[in-house]
């Protein structure tokens, strides 16, 4: 498993810790089994206790959040914060209301934006948070009942210089007003900074909304152009999911001259041999909030097909995972190789699995994991962050050029780190080892240990 006697009893101490933790245990194994390349260059991390400090979070936050329905029913959830490092920055990472949420899951997510927020340039720390609250079939008023209460207790341990969460799944402007709304009731203080994916009436950036789908386009057509001589003119892309991250895909991807085929959300498919219509997508999943379904009776010559994993048998040039966490398992991946697929690049935060990025990377195929190709959103938020300090804000073009640049950057950051890792075009362990180094290099310089 790990060559390192030193790595492994890290991440045997990190599973005994927490035995039940999974989605955990496997972003810090991926992460380690990267620095079993270059952990013998740097006696100083074992000396100093680097690796052991890096996989333990700072803080973690755990408070009750009571709310009261429609027919006044009192209901009881549990929220959440991981404040994983923040070494470089201010904390920073999203918050995601879905039944699924645990403690495992947050720790996961809040590691991966570690390095995440490490590969984008921007001063920003990692941390994530939530609550296992269900947003689907509430009410807008219950909805904003239970934001007011979550943020009532997350208040006193966020600001914008200390955490700044963002949107994440089941957490979108709705839900960021009411959030802001609640702080700032709480607060009595006009801090635009301590949130972002704000609207843009108070202190909201323009590209915010598609940041993570423009940015993963971004990445994929520099690594097509870089790696291949290559590009998204003229490919067949199957993207999944049909949230804001596969619809702002799916838009970027189409205006670089690709044809995307099929979306999905967690009931099933949909597949369009003609190319997804966009407009009716927006209609359907963002102003009435309905399934994916509800394309297939309205776009004639298209198709649905119930259970969401059956759209990566859709043969594809460029797949684009764009739904949830371990979406793509080891049997899929071989079916995406077989599909034709020439290069895969994570939307979500690891949909795919540790045996399918082993499927991709032995079949020659570009891979492009998530840390480095989602990184588009949290930049954009670093973005938004800038402006509210300066009171000031930056056009549309202005914004999305400066998502370009950063995501290009990361790629030619994480490309050469495999490099010198002497793992070229392993762009996994080129995004473990460029975003450590940076953290790593701080945390020695702060006494951080």
């Amino acid at each position: 498993m790990l060559k390192s006697e030193y790595l492994n009893n890290i991440y045997t101490g990190v599973v005994t810790r927490d035995p039940d933790q999974r989605e955990f245990h496997q972003a810090v194994l991926e992460f380690l089994e990267s620095l079993d390349l270059i952990i013998d260059q740097h006696p100083e991390y074992q000396q100093k206790g680097i690796i052991e400090t890096f996989v333990e979070p700072e803080r973690m936050i755990c408070f009750r959040v009571p709310w009261v329905d429609n027919q006044g029913n009192v209901h009881v959830n549990r929220g959440y914060r991981v404040q994983f490092n923040s070494a470089i920055g201010p904390y920073k990472g999203g918050l995601r209301f879905h039944p699924t949420v645990n403690l495992s899951i947050l720790k996961f997510l809040g590691f991966e934006q570690i390095l995440k927020n490490s590969l984008t340039g921007l001063p920003m720390g990692g941390a994530k948070g939530g609550s296992d609250f269900d947003p689907k079939g509430k009410s807008d008023s219950e909805i904003m009942r239970f934001c007011q209460s979550f943020m009532t207790e997350l208040n006193r341990h966020i600001g914008q210089f200390v955490d700044v969460p963002a949107g994440d799944i089941g957490v979108g402007a709705r839900e960021i007003g009411y959030l802001f709304g609640q702080y700032r009731r709480v607060r009595g203080s006009y801090d635009a900074g301590v949130l972002t994916g704000k609207g843009l009436s108070f202190g909201g950036s323009l590209v915010r909304t598609e940041a993570t789908g423009y940015g993963l386009c971004y990445l994929t057509q520099e690594m097509l152009r870089h790696m291949r001589n290559d590009s998204f003119e003229g490919k067949t892309v199957v993207i999944s999911g049909s949230g804001n991250v596969a619809i702002f895909a799916t838009e970027k991807a189409t205006a670089l001259g690709a044809k995307v085929v099929a979306l999905s959300d967690s009931n099933g498919f949909i597949h369009d041999p003609d190319g997804i219509k966009l407009d009716v997508v927006k209609d359907i999943k963002l102003k009435r909030r309905q399934r994916i379904s509800v394309y297939a009776d309205e776009v004639p010559g298209s198709t649905y097909t119930p259970g969401f994993r059956g759209i990566w048998s859709i043969p594809c040039d460029i797949a684009l995972p764009c739904a949830t966490q371990n979406e793509i398992d080891g049997e899929t991946a071989k079916i995406i190789v077989a599909g034709g697929a020439m290069a895969v690049a994570e939307g979500a935060n690891m949909p795919c699995r540790p045996e399918a990025i082993r499927v991709f990377q032995e079949a020659g195929l570009l891979f492009a994991p998530a840390k480095a190709a989602n990184a588009g959103g949290v930049a954009t938020s670093g973005l938004e962050m800038s402006q509210n300090s300066m009171r000031f804000h930056w056009t549309f073009e202005e914004v999305d050029s400066r998502l370009k640049e950063i995501m290009i950057n990361i790629f030619h950051n994480i490309y050469d780190a495999s490099v010198e890792s002497n793992r070229p075009g392993d762009l996994v362990t080129g995004a473990n080892v460029a975003g450590f180094l940076k953290v790593a290099s701080v945390m020695l310089a702060q006494g951080l240990i």
